[in-house]
């Protein structure tokens, strides 16, 4: 991207909530960030969802919370549609002063994960299905909001509307444009089943990308929704008598000769896939902090609400946490159905994407594919049920530790743990504020 005619730039890199943490530097600095001009302390990808500093962190008594040096990623620089003033967006990544990459920086724990896959020449293909919601954020709890053509409130559910797309035409016209201008290769939109709630699919493409691309995506769809007057949000449940909001993803995995390592030519799949489905569903329970990251997760993984709390597997089933979408064999892929639209993009993509080369490496055999509705199967087994036994089992799985580093397992159990007490002593019916666009 030229960056000649800015005045400034945004330096950003993704802390564990999803979060951008960086600066706002003059144009004329862009040329050093390759350099390592860019610092900051080394805790600050770590802060609980206020920015506030972990208690306790071992960071801070390790280092004495020493600066980490910021790197540009390989994405390069992209514009800022949402900004009323030109600017663009440098996304970063922390590293140690001696060039180590920094642990707790998400976008590294997930660069960990395909490394993995790269020592087996294999390349990993992720897309993701990305659902918000619009909303009116003026009154002391969320509504939905005004349609741009009528003036008047969103009163009822419009599955597939194509009327109420058109009604938010301005708005999604700026986004597919911002979407180009970003390099964010967005594709069909839908109404979903919520009030002002929508769906934007995201297209296939290289693992690391696709994560650069949903972390990048949340920014434009905020910051536009804003533009337009209202306001937009991935939170996992925004009412509690609607539907919320999900971000499924879509992989398969590519050996050296770009042929699909999943497929096998049937409808069943390679025993690679059964390995890569099994590892899914084992991780599943232990993986449910990265998949329903916040206490308002755990509103939208109720029994009925359209959202898998089984892990369970299926073909062409969308009642299943785990399905195998039908079509051409070429195509193969698994579609993971758990997590909620308020996840960290590159964390859930490392603990979905480790959980199945853990399967592989371990030739684990899934059960057999569930049939019918599986929101009624009683005897599966299940996710955590709420946020702190999600907390508690994530800090001591020994699967989790096999997929993840320490570090982001240690700072990530700290730092949800702080966010639960720091929910406590807040009026619950201000708590969605918190939630609303920081996730």
């Amino acid at each position: 991207m030229d960056l000649s005619h800015l005045r400034t730039i945004r330096i950003a890199a993704c802390d564990l909530n999803g979060q951008m943490r960086g600066k706002r530097m003059p144009v004329g600095l862009a040329d050093k960030l390759a350099d390592g001009a860019a610092r900051m302390p080394i805790s600050t990808l770590n802060v609980d969802l206020w920015g506030r500093d972990v208690e306790d962190n071992p960071l801070v008594f390790e280092t004495g919370d020493a600066d980490g040096v910021m790197l540009p990623t390989e994405r390069g620089a992209v514009p800022m549609p949402w900004l009323a003033n030109p600017s663009a967006l440098v996304p970063m990544a922390m590293y140690w002063e001696d060039g180590r990459p920094f642990m707790g920086d998400p976008r590294h724990v997930l660069a960990d994960v395909l490394a993995r896959y790269q020592q087996r020449g294999w390349r990993v293909v992720a897309a993701t299905e990305m659902e918000f919601s619009l909303l009116d954020d003026s009154g002391a709890q969320p509504a939905p909001p005004i349609d741009p053509l009528t003036g008047r409130e969103l009163d009822q559910q419009s599955v597939l509307s194509v009327a109420e797309l058109d009604a938010f035409d301005a708005f999604f016209t700026d986004l597919y444009d911002g979407s180009d201008a970003m390099g964010i290769p967005a594709q069909s939109a839908i109404s979903e089943a919520g009030l002002g709630q929508f769906e934007i699919n995201l297209n296939h493409q290289d693992a690391m990308r696709a994560a650069d691309d949903a972390w990048l995506f949340k920014a434009l769809v905020k910051g536009l929704a804003r533009k337009h007057g209202f306001a937009a949000t991935f939170m996992a449940k925004p009412y509690a008598e609607e539907a919320g909001n999900g971000m499924h993803v879509h992989f398969s995995v590519e050996d050296e000769d770009g042929n699909n390592v999943f497929n096998d030519g049937t409808e069943r799949g390679s025993d690679l896939l059964m390995n890569a489905v099994a590892g899914c569903l084992t991780a599943m329970p232990a993986s449910t902090l990265i998949l329903a990251p916040h206490g308002n997760s755990y509103d939208r993984l109720v029994p009925g609400a359209h959202a898998p709390v089984s892990a369970a597997w299926a073909y062409e089933n969308r009642t299943a946490a785990i399905r195998i979408p039908g079509g051409s064999p070429k195509a193969r892929r698994i579609e993971h159905r758990v997590a909620g639209g308020d996840i960290n993009p590159y964390l859930m993509l490392a603990v979905v994407l480790g959980a199945a080369l853990v399967g592989i490496e371990d030739g684990a055999t899934p059960p057999a594919p569930s049939e019918g509705n599986i929101y009624e199967i009683d005897g599966l087994p299940q996710l955590a049920p709420d946020w702190k036994a999600a907390i508690d089992l994530f800090d001591s799985d020994p699967l989790i530790a096999r997929i993840l580093p320490d570090r982001v397992i240690r700072n990530l159990v700290m730092m949800k743990r702080q966010e639960q007490a720091g929910f406590a002593e807040r009026p619950a019916e201000s708590h969605w504020l918190s939630w609303l666009e920081a996730v």
